[in-house]
């Protein structure tokens, strides 16, 4: 009997958010979810005061860049596992992927996180059997481009 499948990009999408909305810190955040596909995640975060790290100027905190980078980057990660993983029984297949974590992760901040609303994409640059790696970008309403990221994910 073959396992079944997760093959088409709604059933990846809805086991994405899925995951994505049982996180309490992407609620606490305000982050929200726009976009998935095969391609790329797409995800936004509103500024809001709780947010700002610099006081004197109204900027977004380094931590909550760095967290919104790591959040698409996992989801983009998971995708890419649903492709490796697709000859995995169902429950195997949760398993390993409840083991998503992130390895390693490189921002690089290029400008201050100044604006109203905040966007992060996240593209898969490798996916093996355990481990992928993503790219990710955060831009303004304005898409001046904040920070880039990097990330290692364990998705097996």
């Amino acid at each position: 009997m073959t396992p079944p499948r997760i093959d088409t990009i709604e059933e990846q999408q809805h086991a994405v958010r899925q995951l994505f909305e049982r996180i309490p810190f992407n609620e606490y955040l305000g982050i929200e979810l726009d976009e998935v596909s095969r391609q790329r995640v797409v995800m936004h975060l509103p500024m809001k005061h709780e947010l700002i790290g610099n006081f004197f100027h109204g900027i977004l905190h380094g931590g909550v860049i760095a967290s919104l980078l790591d959040v698409v980057g996992g989801a983009m990660a998971m995708i890419g596992a649903f492709e490796k993983h697709q000859h995995l029984t169902t429950e195997e297949r949760a398993l390993r992927l409840s083991r998503l974590g992130t390895i390693d992760l490189r921002i690089d901040y290029l400008r201050p996180g100044r604006g109203s609303r905040f966007s992060a994409s996240a593209t898969l640059l490798r996916s093996g059997n355990k481990v992928a790696v993503v790219r990710s970008e955060l831009h303004n309403e304005e898409d001046v481009l904040i920070a880039v990221g990097t990330g290692t994910y364990l998705c097996g």
